[in-house]
């Protein structure tokens, strides 16, 4: 026998052997798709190597020609599962490029049975004969066909999206199966399209070889794959030790775990399975032997939760490597509880996860004790607001009077007016216009205090500075003209949104102005000044002071005026500004509180600019 058919026999041969196997792999584990186009790669590349020892051995040109027409079914296929597995293994390469690559092969086919003997003759005039490895083989010679541009097309179109793929790769961090796979399929894809248009325009007298670069991408393909099957065994007979290490010291861990109130789960991505203790199994409601699966554990996650947790499991898994979470848990008696999670995943030397370990407990009364307490907060807050609204009470009194008066005198005038036996009715359109204003003016301080004395739940949103901080003062002018207070306002043009709850935010403000008066009082200087300024402060805060011409704060009570029921006014309750500065931390900002070196004192906070991610 030649050597020539010993060795394509024998690749012919290798490759059926490897394709039948991982064609098992598939059939015992249908998620394993790579090794299904795997099979498929290797089978072309037998079929490839049976043609072109046809081609080598055929006699008449009617024989070769016939040959390499059906060779190019097992091209197709072999590019086909290649772009395939690419796609698939490396888990990359444009679905766009790849439907490219398969549409062009398609339609080579088709041309290679209508136009001409096949896709790359037109007419094969005569075989010729070479010597090739130690024995005469033969060679077509004939007229080219232009249709085999389309076949060189999708070879193009095959190396590009190679090349898309390992670049890919390599970015996302797989660095080695960019290199193994991606690097040698670029370097085979080139070396054997490049030996082809050589040989099929006629510039080389040599045989078609490209059985030689299809064995290369077979032989580091299934490299690949028997290194993770490997690596998964390696894995299992891991997770088996460990399995009995932990049956050896299960008593000891158990009482640890039970003492500490936690439930530990391990999950293994490779054998889709999952261990957990009974700690566990009892947070979650599942039996002692009822088999765990990841799709029946999440079921028992509250619907609502379900997303935030899948997106959380997501991040771990794709490369952040741990994750925290508290979600509330169904039971199937229809209890809610709240359950705390911690947990790691370990990845394979190819970056796929391998196993998740995690620990769970119950956080229920922890979360009944922060609604608690976020409730009294809120009430306190509330109290506070009513309790400065009583403050103002005289204040937004005379405000709400002055257009009711107003309303009162427009109106007998407008009575007048009509007793006349020739009014004048546009002098009655205009009295009827200020009756309209001073109705309005009267309705949106009320509005302005049924927004401040209503109790709700912190709503963030966009907000405007200037209008947050042009409400308030409206509220506060009045009483501040009647302390004969001056009230300056100045805000930076065209300031960015923050995002916050109004209502709260003006509580705050409210806050630190009427301290900032009850101050100047304290002091009866000559200059009754108050200010409020807004203006950047950095790339993503704003910053809104509030600065008094009192006689500023002692330096001992400096660092004491946020505690809780400190206060230096006789009938103070000390929790005005606590409440203030809680609410600007739940804001992500900052309240803090200094002496001005010409005198007085200064409340300054920092608020976060609005982005929309921040209050969706």
């Amino acid at each position: 026998m030649s050597l020539i058919t010993i060795i394509w026999s024998m690749s012919a041969a290798a490759c059926l052997t490897l394709a039948g196997i991982n064609l098992l792999v598939w059939f015992q584990n249908r998620k394993a798709s790579a090794n299904l186009f795997f099979s498929l790669l290797a089978t072309g590349t037998a079929a490839w190597a049976f043609f072109e020892l046809k081609m080598m051995r055929a006699r008449t040109p009617a024989e070769f020609a016939t040959v390499l027409k059906w060779g190019h079914i097992a091209v197709w296929l072999l590019i086909l599962s290649l772009v395939a597995f690419m796609r698939v293994y490396l888990r990359a390469g444009r679905p766009w490029l790849a439907w490219t690559v398969c549409s062009s092969r398609t339609v080579a086919v088709i041309l290679n049975f209508l136009v001409g003997q096949n896709l790359n003759y037109l007419k094969i005039t005569r075989l010729g004969h070479i010597r090739f490895l130690g024995e005469s083989v033969t060679i077509a010679e004939g007229v080219p066909n232009p249709s085999m541009l389309v076949g060189q097309l999708s070879f193009v179109f095959l190396v590009i999206f190679i090349a898309d793929a390992t670049i890919t790769a390599w970015r996302r961090g797989d660095r080695h199966r960019a290199v193994a796979v991606g690097g040698s399929a670029l370097f085979f894809v080139l070396f054997g399209a490049s030996q082809s248009v050589l040989v099929l325009w006629g510039i080389v007298q040599v045989p078609l070889v490209a059985t030689v670069s299809f064995m290369g991408l077979v032989a580091v393909m299934g490299y690949e794959l028997s290194s993770d099957t490997i690596h998964a065994s390696e894995l299992d007979r891991k997770l088996r030790e460990s399995e009995t290490g932990l049956h050896e010291s299960e008593q000891r861990m158990r009482l640890a775990i039970e003492a500490a109130g936690f439930g530990v789960l391990v999950r293994d991505f490779s054998r889709s399975e999952m261990w957990a203790s009974d700690r566990w199994r009892a947070l979650f409601g599942f039996s002692e032997t009822e088999r765990l699966e990841f799709d029946h554990v999440i079921q028992r996650v509250h619907p609502d939760d379900r997303d935030a947790l899948h997106l959380v499991l997501e991040r771990a898994r794709s490369g952040h490597g741990v994750y925290d979470a508290e979600f509330r848990a169904v039971l199937p008696s229809g209890e809610v509880r709240w359950i705390g999670a911690r947990g790691r995943v370990e990845f394979d030397r190819t970056g796929k996860p391998a196993l998740a370990r995690s620990v769970s407990h119950d956080i229920t009364r922890q979360k009944e004790a922060e609604q608690e307490t976020q409730n009294l907060r809120r009430d306190i807050a509330h109290v506070d607001r009513v309790s400065m609204m009583g403050q103002l009470a005289s204040a937004l009194a005379h405000e709400i009077n002055q257009p009711l008066g107003a309303i009162l005198r427009n109106a007998e005038a407008a009575e007048l007016f009509m007793q006349d036996e020739s009014p004048d009715f546009e002098e009655v359109r205009a009295i009827l216009a200020d009756i309209r204003k001073d109705d309005q003016r009267a309705g949106s301080v009320i509005d302005r205090m049924r927004g401040l004395l209503k109790r709700q739940d912190m709503d963030k949103k966009p907000v405007e500075v200037r209008g947050l901080i042009d409400e308030v003062a409206a509220l506060v002018r009045s009483d501040a003209a009647a302390r004969h207070i001056q009230l300056e306002v100045t805000v930076a043009a065209k300031l960015p949104p923050v995002c916050g709850d109004p209502v709260h935010l003006q509580q705050v403000l409210l806050n630190l102005i009427i301290n900032g008066m009850d101050a100047i009082d304290e002091a009866s200087g000559g200059d009754r000044r108050l200010s409020v300024t807004a203006a950047l402060d950095g790339a993503k805060t704003i910053e809104i002071a509030v600065n008094d011409s009192g006689r500023g704060i002692p330096t001992d009570q400096l660092t004491h005026i946020f505690d809780p029921f400190f206060t230096t006014k006789p009938n103070g309750m000390g929790m005005g500004l606590p409440i203030s500065r809680t609410i600007i931390r739940a804001h992500s900002g900052r309240l803090w509180a200094e002496n001005k070196e010409e005198g007085g004192a200064s409340f300054r906070l920092t608020l976060p600019i609005a982005v929309k991610d921040a209050w969706q």
